[in-house]
């Protein structure tokens, strides 16, 4: 998950100017806003040398030569990897990037990999013609980045909680905490085995070749196994499952990569569910890469839930 670019000052002192405005000057106010960047500046410190700043998250990845299910750069960009060095950052609960590796992917020859290259061949490929209207607009709405997405979902979460502030404050640090653990963890996952993406495995693979296949969507440049969307995905909701219960009143969302589209949803186990889907139908994963990054989020989630004391009480 990448931290919020230095560009964005801009925005965010509108924002922060913006939500000091409902709240009456005076000695209270200025005692807020001290205490908040006396916090701030100890968190900064205490993450000093973390890891997850741009250059380090992003250090170069020293491309294998082609082989048959080894990651190579993808069209249209054919980009260089990127969120290679997120396997070294300094978790946040977790023990080390590695506690919770994934076993590997299915062996090419295997036909659980001849049956996820077939849907995503079929489901993902941009002419599509079994895609439905409704899969191309779930692909398209969980286009969008996870943190964008799930900002929303979050501030419904903590707007329906029954705690009190604290309580709220903490569903708050928690979350963010187990998606930048997890995150590292998907990182650590993928780049311990490079699975090749299904836009390289189906132009250059041996089962059915086709060089001008295309996913409905552009493919992010890095390996396959596991979705990192889908991580995410399972993170948030082993945390909001938890400390926000698995069902609530519907909610609408909306989403930046699908203007004009509201979902509505009941549950936090359907958010993950449309991630798996979204995906397979944008062409860029298999469901493989995807129910396995949901099982793993969603492990990291209930680790940093059964340890969220040292986050909480100020440990780490």
């Amino acid at each position: 998950m990448p931290l919020p670019s230095p560009s964005r000052k801009d925005d965010l002192d509108r924002a922060l100017a913006s939500s000091l405005s409902g709240i009456p000057d005076g000695p209270a106010e200025d005692r807020g806003v001290a205490a908040g960047a006396r916090q701030a500046r100890a968190v900064l410190a205490a993450r000093a040398g973390d890891g997850l700043d741009p250059a380090s998250s992003n250090t170069p990845f020293p491309v294998p030569p082609a082989a048959p299910g080894i990651w190579q750069p993808t069209p249209d960009g054919y980009a260089p990897a990127i969120q290679y060095g997120n396997r070294l950052a300094r978790p946040f609960l977790l023990e080390r990037a590695d506690q919770f590796r994934l076993g590997p992917p299915p062996a090419l020859d295997s036909d659980r990999y001849r049956a996820d290259l077939e849907e995503v061949r079929a489901y993902g490929a941009a002419d599509s013609a079994v895609r439905s209207p409704r899969q191309t607009e779930t692909a398209n709405f969980w286009y969008s980045g996870s943190l964008t997405l799930y900002t929303d979902v979050l501030r419904v979460a903590v707007a329906r909680s029954h705690g009190s502030t604290a309580d709220r404050a903490a569903l708050l640090a928690l979350f963010h905490a187990a998606s930048v653990d997890t995150q590292i963890a998907t990182s650590d996952s993928k780049y311990t085995y490079v699975r090749w993406r299904p836009v390289t495995a189906i132009r250059t693979g041996s089962i059915g070749t086709d060089p001008a296949w295309r996913p409905l969507h552009n493919t992010p440049a890095h390996p396959d196994y596991p979705s990192g969307h889908a991580t995410y995905a399972g993170a948030a909701q082993a945390v909001l499952d938890a400390l926000a219960g698995p069902v609530t009143e519907t909610f609408d969302l909306t989403s930046p990569t699908a203007p004009g589209v509201h979902r509505s949803y009941s549950g936090w186990a359907q958010l993950t569910r449309d991630n798996v889907d979204a995906r397979v139908y944008s062409g860029i994963h298999s469901r493989t890469a995807d129910e396995a990054g949901a099982r793993l989020g969603e492990t990291v989630g209930r680790y940093a839930l059964r340890h969220a004391d040292r986050l909480l009480s100020g440990r780490l």
